[in-house]
């Protein structure tokens, strides 16, 4: 079996606020092309937390998303679909700390992805433990995200819709690329 490291696919980044259906549409989307997916590290990590997270963990899963990034990913075909990145997590720490490691801004300058798709926030907010910006807060950092990827001159697309609608016009995205 051929091996391809993941320089050779095109890595695809879901992104956006909470609540909006990026681990949904990261899932919908491995499967539809057959490839893997990257789960949200921060969730898995967050909630097997016994106790509040500080800035330290954050660091933890900002290194862990950088390291799966890099992988190699031998069964991937194609695409590698991420479900969320070092965006969602530097904006974290500003709202929280005020502050963020410096390598973030270098990875985030250097290591692009070749698409981000940044879910609106058109569905509605569901409650869970881990989950901490409802209402306002959600349109907020939805454009703090939309501004982080034009500072970074990101391609990228904006997912609307419910249900299949949504997938359709995250697929409509991921043609485009492959057509431009």
């Amino acid at each position: 079996m051929e091996k391809r490291n993941s320089r050779n696919l095109r890595k695809i980044v879901i992104t956006g606020p909470e609540s909006t259906g990026k681990t949904t549409l990261t899932e919908q989307l491995g499967r539809h092309y057959h490839t893997v997916f990257i789960n949200e590290y921060a969730r898995e990590y967050v909630e097997k937390l016994k106790r509040a997270y500080k800035y330290k963990d954050i660091v933890h899963i900002a290194e862990k998303q950088k390291e799966q990034f890099h992988a190699i990913y031998p069964k991937a075909n194609k695409y590698i679909f991420f479900d969320t990145y070092l965006i969602i997590t530097k904006i974290w720490f500003i709202e929280l700390y005020n502050r963020y490691p410096e390598w973030i801004d270098e990875e985030l300058a250097t290591n692009r992805a070749e698409l981000y798709l940044l879910c609106d926030t058109d569905l509605p907010w569901i409650f869970d433990s881990v989950r901490e910006n409802s209402g306002e807060a959600r349109k907020r950092l939805f454009k703090k995200y939309l501004d982080e990827l034009e500072h970074f001159n990101y391609r990228y697309g904006i997912v609307m819709g419910k249900g299949v609608d949504r997938f359709q016009n995250a697929l409509s995205f991921i043609e485009e690329l492959n057509n431009g």
